[in-house]
């Protein structure tokens, strides 16, 4: 087998993207045991920055080690019990995620739907809590499927005064969109490093507010080889996972370090890293920067005739939905970006398959030169395939003029 090479693709998909190179270096970090202070400690630190990454003051903020998928089944299967009611309001790919993953829990599973290019109206959700009377409403806020945002500062005091447990999936729009756990009153958020925040995909920040750690803890389980004489035994139903027990990874992230499984190091000194980066940079710069990139993502694809998808009143900041044209094979012009022009673009799922392109501008890739490259390379594409475009440059001119470059 030779050494790992890969080709220098730069991903401009809905993710995941290229790492900061800070990142990428910290990941090449010698390990440490697992209850080493040094170790404790940086574990400590994570908890500290990413709760200002959440904009949150919850004591527990940790890690769940394993991809976003894995933040999100450690959430919802430590507070669904069988036959609790979830909401699920989808509004594309991921929100029949988290319906899947509520019923796999054994949750009775309730669903609202709108048109994928579209968000829901805060008065949607509160008649569907009034109907359905869940335990739980879980949400996504930015789903890559459609690239669409969902506002979410006025659903948490609609839970609060429902008294519904508020968990939201925020792995696509964390970092490049603003995300105020406390002042929307979210009381679960999980998310992954592999889109606005930088990392590869391995390590799933969340972040819980007492109240639904109050919640939780009442199915407070300790393993019987690792209990000792002052421990209880769990209160309510034993949560059907071990490895996404919450209350048990709270125990090894808190005071009494109580062993659950053996710290992924690596993705933590990733996931610091991350925080970091973030942190130092500013996280109303980054989103600016984000917000900036994306404007000239999309002014660029507007200026070569293609159509932006959906009402992108409420897009996400770091990704764009392109429709393919009807005289386009979107499928060769993705392979060429690639295989020409190393530019990895993403297409979508279920009805909008094969319908559009999916552009990001995330993270380490949400810069200048990587919009201007990509619009550039996707107009040569285009033009070779024979797309009649507006203008020679137009894309190009149009990000420019967003970046300040002049017309």
């Amino acid at each position: 087998m030779k050494v790992l090479s890969p080709p220098p693709r730069l991903l401009m998909g809905p993710g995941p993207i290229n790492c900061y190179p800070r990142v990428l270096a910290a990941m090449s970090t010698q390990l440490v045991g697992q209850y080493d202070p040094v170790m404790t400690g940086y574990m400590n630190e994570v908890m500290a920055l990413y709760r200002q990454v959440f904009n949150t003051q919850n004591e527990h903020t940790v890690l769940i080690d394993g991809t976003s998928r894995a933040g999100i089944e450690a959430v919802l299967v430590s507070c669904i019990e069988p036959d609790d009611k979830v909401l699920v309001p989808i509004f594309g790919r991921f929100g029949y995620l988290l319906a899947e993953i509520a019923e796999r829990a054994g949750a009775d599973v309730q669903t609202i739907e709108v048109p994928w290019g579209e968000v829901f109206d805060p008065q949607q959700i509160e008649d569907a809590i009034k109907r359905v009377k869940p335990k739980v409403l879980a949400m996504v806020q930015g789903d890559t499927s459609t690239t669409m945002l969902q506002p979410l500062d006025e659903i948490g005091e609609i839970c609060r005064r429902l008294d519904v447990l508020f968990y939201c999936d925020a792995t696509a729009s964390i970092g490049g969109n603003p995300l105020l756990t406390d002042e929307w009153q979210l009381d679960a958020v999980s998310v992954g490093l592999q889109k606005c925040l930088g990392g590869p995909s391995g390590s799933a920040p969340i972040t819980l507010s007492p109240r639904y750690v109050d919640r939780v803890m009442k199915r407070h389980h300790i393993e019987a080889g690792i209990r000792d004489p002052h421990h209880q035994q769990a209160r309510g139903s034993k949560i059907r996972s071990n490895y996404f027990d919450i209350p048990m990874i709270l125990d090894y992230w808190g005071k009494e370090r109580l062993n659950h499984h053996t710290e992924a190091a690596t993705m933590l000194y990733c996931a610091r890293e991350c925080a970091i980066n973030l942190l130092d940079e500013g996280p109303h710069r980054v989103i600016a920067r984000h917000q900036t990139a994306g404007a000239a993502m999309l002014a660029g694809i507007q200026a070569m005739s293609l159509k932006p998808f959906g009402n992108i009143e409420h897009k996400m900041s770091n990704v764009v939905g392109v429709v393919i044209p009807d005289n386009v094979n979107g499928e060769a012009i993705r392979q060429e970006l690639l295989l020409n022009f190393n530019i990895e673009i993403g297409t979508s799922f279920g009805p909008l398959k094969g319908k559009i392109w999916r552009i990001g501008t995330m993270g380490y890739n949400a810069r200048q030169d990587t919009v201007l490259h990509t619009l550039q390379s996707l107009e040569t594409v285009l033009r070779r395939a024979g797309f009649n475009l507006a203008e020679a440059g137009a894309g190009v001119d149009a990000a420019m003029h967003i970046y300040g470059g002049g017309e």
